[in-house]
């Protein structure tokens, strides 16, 4: 009691001060992203009362009278001023300029340029535009966010890579990932054994922004490998004030939805009216119960209703740690340390990710400035449990059947076909249990990776329009794969068949991956301005060499296992780059480039190839529209360049090979065999794939920049295309066919983009922002005067197509046969049009219909801020886009349910829709089958709230939760409309809905 009397004292006698000393305290926020503004200037105008906002956004300013005005300032953003009435406490949120916007400092490879003064397609987003929710991998953080770029990860898998395509790509056979360059560092696209993607390893909390090249004008400067465009990475750095932030999130994960098959009830009746003499089959016979033979019924039949799908599949957990310390250390270099761990488990029932992440950043600048120093190193541990993909066997496997056999103990009392007269105690060619399977399989991947880049910036004390730049990078990633399976295990175990002893042996398979990556960049950059032109000149060498070698132990449980050493030749590439930026008068902006490489991976004759790019831009705004007020921006880009693509698997096919001959073609001299050396095909042409593209682009701004956004026209043609498989001429190699150069592609579209800012209010924020993509792809010529190529496979048999590549269409475009309707719109079974009218329906009246491309992709994102509440959600849709749904063409027939191997298989339900019998070569190949995939997907939904001046105003902290993957509008009929298989559904790992719960805790 005392203690209370002695601070009621206490207080009462400072209340009379504290009426005069009077302190204000609060947080100042970025009104579009409601994270928190450093190094705000806070003042009271008119007096000589200021501070400053911490890393965390904080201020506190003291000796304030009523009446007083502060003032928020900060540079790129619109000052707020408050009057000060008494308050204790102010939330602030402060609105990006447009005309500040401008000078953020976009990546270009080898340098940046002012966003205000870009002349080529180059698109940036900070971490402030990042995707929210559940983003494992770092492609992820951007996905569906720039016009022009698609990401899909082609289903659930935990840390599993996408398919990346910026404008749809440019090449068919090689690849059509883009260069990716992290801290200056281009990386290999190889993906490492033990690793589920080359991104996988990369912490995204870590990443500050992308900038994405487009357009050859902007992406040339990276030459042989830039036909693709260009993502450079860009992570966080060092900072000079102290600050700790520890972000957490959870989630749990269920399936959406599995495809439309027979539950068990439906299937028995479907088999009591198909062929109701294979009713026994069905279910288990229980051996403890004795059948009654004068009841029409067996009584020892146990019938079971078991979802195979649900059965292979789990509720998932998501947990990911985050902890980064920035600040400056001995008071001089800014630093930063960032630890990481996220785990992640998949929907089938053993597949994990797991993923350790130390990184660090130093960023010192000695000299006034003159030497700038980054330092930035990362290591990652990466674990992984992969699944085998059985959603197949799931699919078919008899609803009737048990999970367990509580029967039997063999294949330790999982539910399997037996044959007892078998040597392996299983049904031949009968479907083995999935999850058995996926519980019986302990495969176990290991992912060590070191990246790290040491650059050296240095501006000549005696020249100081002059610098030197030397980038040195590192890439090594060491990885291990081991898949075991026990010999009373799942029927994929290897059978060892050989007298006298058949059994299963079991699975022990060791594989070893070690991948190196070193960079050597140097280059000048000169920066000059003579009276109203500004000159910037770029000019430099880079070396960079790929280094690989792996082990393959085979199984060791085979005696007649092989080990093998695959090792591909160092591969090594050498670039002499220039550019030079011409700014005159702040108006006319010209940028010249030109890119010289030269890659181990070809012949001498082509080893070398130039790449040159140039681009215009002309600020309109400044010439027709300086004094108006509704037009804030206005840039009209144009740009043309030449890329390259060396990335395609040919290892060393350009030299001479020989390869030893069996022993039955040995030659025999004086009596003694010799092995013979047999030549091998080789092409020394081989050579780059060139893309020739053109861009038209105009930037806008209105309203004094709340609306603002681009407008792109681009044109690109391949020449050259790489294909595995072209027809040589005859007698003129040692194969009949091989990898060469020929033919060529072209793709046009439209990209737009819209950032708006709806309202800009003290208490109420909304920005949203839109794009959208059209393009179209056409194959202008083939190699080898060839007019078409089949491709992709038909499902039924091996051998058959269900696609091709015509010259004047879509690549990938489906071949199909047009399907017959009875009066009723039901499809005829087995009818299809005989389209070129000679009396025979057969290979000839197949005709091209559809493709997979879509008519147009778009990304829309929203995000609101009320006070301390933050809600924020993210769309995509994709429309137009066809797919070929194999699951049914190839298993909606009443015939798949009574197999060649003898066990009954379920079937789709749409079997109901057609009442097809049999599947054939024709069947399978049904325009029928050719689905509109067009989808309206909900990525994610956030919902947060923030407490500005958490334990006393030491911290802050933001609460939220959220939906990953909430909802999907689609009229495809297959599980998932968003696939990679080049418009072919033969089952895919389902994308699970998460729900997410999680703080983040600024210091």
């Amino acid at each position: 009691m005392k203690t209370i009397y002695k601070k009621l004292l206490f207080l009462f006698l400072i209340f009379p001060f504290a009426a005069f000393a009077q302190t204000l305290s609060g947080v100042v926020l970025d009104a579009a992203s409601n994270q928190p503004l450093p190094g705000v200037n806070v003042i009271v105008k008119g007096a000589n009362k200021s501070t400053t906002t911490d890393f965390d956004g904080k201020f506190q300013l003291g000796g304030l009278n009523n009446g007083d005005l502060v003032q928020f300032s900060f540079i790129g953003y619109t000052a707020q001023e408050v009057k000060y009435s008494g308050q204790k406490s102010v939330s602030i949120s402060l609105v990006e300029e447009a005309n500040q916007l401008q000078e953020v400092v976009v990546q270009v490879g080898y340098g940046g340029v002012k966003k205000k003064d870009l002349t080529g397609s180059v698109t940036q987003l900070s971490s402030k535009d990042f995707n929210k929710g559940a983003n494992v991998t770092t492609e992820n953080l951007l996905a569906g966010r720039v016009a022009g770029l698609t990401i899909n990860t082609g289903g659930g898998a935990p840390g599993s890579g996408s398919q990346i395509r910026i404008r749809g790509g440019s090449s068919l056979s090689a690849s059509n990932n883009p260069l990716i360059v992290i801290d200056g560092l281009p990386i290999t696209e190889g993906q490492n054994v033990g690793s589920t993607s080359i991104l996988a390893s990369i912490n995204p909390n870590d990443i500050e922004s992308f900038n994405v090249l487009k357009d050859a004008s902007a992406s040339a400067i990276y030459g042989a490998r830039a036909a693709n465009g260009v993502i450079i990475i860009t992570t966080k750095r060092g900072s000079k004030k102290l600050s700790v932030d520890y972000n957490f999130q959870y989630g749990s994960g269920r399936v959406m939805n599995t495809v439309d098959i027979m539950n068990s009830q439906q299937y028995i009746n479907f088999i009591q009216q198909n062929q109701p003499s294979r009713f026994s089959e069905l279910g288990i016979i229980n051996p403890n119960i004795i059948d009654n033979p004068s009841t029409p019924q067996n009584e020892s039949q146990q019938i079971y209703n078991t979802n195979w799908q649900k059965a292979i599949y789990r509720r998932t957990d998501f947990v990911d740690n985050n902890l980064s310390i920035r600040g400056q250390l001995f008071n001089s270099i800014p630093a930063k340390l960032t630890i990481n761990n996220t785990y992640q488990e998949g929907l089938r029932l053993t597949n994990e990710f797991t993923r350790n992440n130390v990184s660090v950043a130093l960023n010192p600048k000695l000299f006034n400035e003159h030497l700038k120093i980054n330092i930035s190193a990362l290591y990652s541990n990466e674990r992984n449990r992969f699944a085998d993909g059985v959603e197949g066997t799931a699919i078919r496997f008899d609803p009737t059947k048990p999970v367990y056999n509580p029967y039997s103990n063999n294949f330790n009392g999982f539910y399997e076909y037996e044959n007892p007269s078998d040597p392996s105690g299983l049904a031949a060619q009968s479907p083995r249990n999935p999850v058995a399977q996926l519980l019986q399989t302990n495969d176990r991947g290991v992912n060590n990776r070191f990246l790290g880049n040491f650059e050296v910036d240095y501006k000549f004390h005696f020249f100081p329009d002059l610098r030197a730049v030397v980038n040195v990078g590192f890439d090594e990633s060491n990885g291990v794969r081991r898949i075991t399976r026990g010999t009373n295990g799942v029927g994929s175990s290897e059978f060892f068949a050989q007298e006298p002893n058949p059994r299963f042996i079991g699975t022990n398979i060791e594989d070893e991956d070690t991948r190196r990556n070193k960079l050597l960049d140097a280059y000048f950059v000169y920066n000059k301005k003579f009276g109203n032109t500004n000159v910037e000149a770029t000019a430099g060498y880079s070396y960079q060499k790929f280094e690989y070698n792996g082990y393959r132990s085979g199984n060791r449980n085979n005696p007649a296992a092989v080990e093998s050493f695959p090792a591909n030749p160092d591969e090594v590439l050498i670039g002499y780059f220039a550019r030079t930026n011409i700014n005159y008068n702040d108006k006319y902006l010209l940028t010249l480039a030109m890119r010289r490489d030269g890659t181990s991976r070809f012949s001498e004759e082509n080893r070398w190839g130039n790449y040159p790019s140039a681009a215009f831009a002309w600020k309109l705004k400044e010439d027709f529209f300086e004094n108006n007020k509704t037009i804030s921006d206005l840039k009209l880009r144009l740009g043309w360049g030449i890329s390259g693509q060396q990335n395609i698997p040919v290892g060393d096919f350009y030299l001479p090979r020989y390869s030893t001959g069996l022993l039955n073609s040995q030659y025999s001299f004086g009596g003694e065999s010799l092995t013979v050396g047999v030549p091998q095909s080789y092409n020394p042409n081989i050579k780059w794939e060139e893309t020739t593209s053109y861009n038209f682009g105009l930037d806008y701004g209105l309203f004094n920049g709340r609306l603002s956004g681009a407008f792109d026209v681009f044109y690109k043609l391949t020449d050259d295309l790489y294909f595995a498989e072209t027809p040589y001429a005859d007698g003129s190699n040692f194969g009949n066919q091989g990898p060469a150069n020929g033919g060529s592609f072209s793709t046009k579209g439209i990209e737009f983009n819209l950032n708006a800012d709806v309202v800009r209010g003290d208490n109420f924020n909304w920005n949203i922002n839109f794009n959208a993509t059209t393009f179209e792809r056409r194959i202008e010529s083939l190699p080898a005067d060839q007019v078409e190529q089949f491709i992709g496979s038909s499902g039924a048999g091996t051998g058959g197509t269900s696609q091709i590549r015509r010259v004047g269409f879509t690549p990938d475009s489906f071949f199909v046969y047009k399907q017959l309707y009875n009066l009723d719109g039901s499809p005829i079974d087995g009818a299809f049009a005989d389209l070129n009218g000679d009396g025979v329906v057969n290979q000839s009246d197949r005709y091209l219909y559809k493709n997979p491309d879509p008519d147009a992709v778009f990304g829309f994102s929203s995000n609101m801020n009320y006070k301390n509440f933050d809600f924020s959600f993210f769309l995509r849709a994709s429309v137009g886009n066809r797919i070929l749904n194999q699951i049914n063409s190839t298993r909606a027939y009443s015939s798949f349910a009574f197999a060649n191997d003898g066990q009954l298989s379920n079937i789709p339900v749409s079997f109901n829709d057609t009442q097809f019998a049999i599947a054939n070569g024709q069947t399978v190949l049904s325009d029928l089958y050719v689905e509109n995939g067009s989808f309206l997907r909900m990525d994610n939904i956030t919902l947060g709230y923030t407490f500005p001046e958490w334990l006393d105003g030491k911290a802050s902290l933001r609460l939220f939760t959220g939906v990953q993957n909430a909802f999907i509008i689609t009229e495809y009929s297959g599980l998932d409309p968003e696939i990679n298989n080049e418009g072919r559904d033969n089952t895919i790992y389902p994308r699970q809905r998460q729900f997410l719960f999680g703080a983040n805790l600024k210091f």
